[in-house]
């Protein structure tokens, strides 16, 4: 290593100390994130068949009462016979309703990592912007013939990242790897 690098790569060593730390938390905010996702979507998937069935019940009984009040027909026994068919919807929409109302709070709940997550991602980011300036000034002093190894791995990580150009977690593996860390 030559002189110049040196004070760059000194600057460097305590951040590198840190990366293995920042990787673990990262991987458990994404763990964190995938289990709310999953839970979210465990809690959503029957409530969905019970929306439906509510839907259905409720339109067929408005159809058959739109029939029942046309009709010259009416008589008191099936007007109680359409009441009782009022009072079991009104109770099984209660019901559902109910249920829908717990499984709001079930999912507020399992969006609670957030919070969490939040401030894993802030302290890693924390770290990669600390560690931006001395790896930019360590990489301006290599020689000519190790830069392109390094600008190649740039180009990976710039911009937005869509889930088929996102990099894997052993691209990132080697790209800190081939950085020293």
């Amino acid at each position: 290593m030559t002189a110049a690098i040196i004070p760059h790569a000194a600057a460097l060593q305590p951040l590198a100390q840190e990366v293995p730390d920042a990787c673990e938390r990262l991987s458990y905010a994404r763990k964190m994130t995938e289990q709310a996702a999953m839970r979210v979507l465990d809690l959503v998937e029957p409530s969905r068949d019970a929306a439906e069935q509510v839907r259905r019940q409720g339109e067929d009984l408005s159809e058959m009462l739109q029939r029942q009040a046309l009709s010259d027909e009416l008589t008191l026994e099936r007007a109680r016979s359409m009441l009782k068919l009022c009072a079991s919807y009104a109770a099984k929409a209660a019901a559902f309703a109910a249920r829908e109302k717990e499984m709001h709070a079930e999912i507020m709940q399992a969006q609670d990592f957030q919070d969490l997550s939040g401030q894993v991602i802030n302290k890693v980011v924390r770290l990669l912007e600390a560690a931006q300036a001395p790896l930019q000034a360590l990489v301006g002093e290599l020689p000519a013939a190790e830069a392109p190894v390094v600008a190649e791995a740039s180009a990976d990580l710039a911009g937005v990242q869509t889930p088929d150009k996102a990099l894997k977690q052993d691209d990132v593996d080697d790209l800190l790897a081939s950085l020293g860390f």
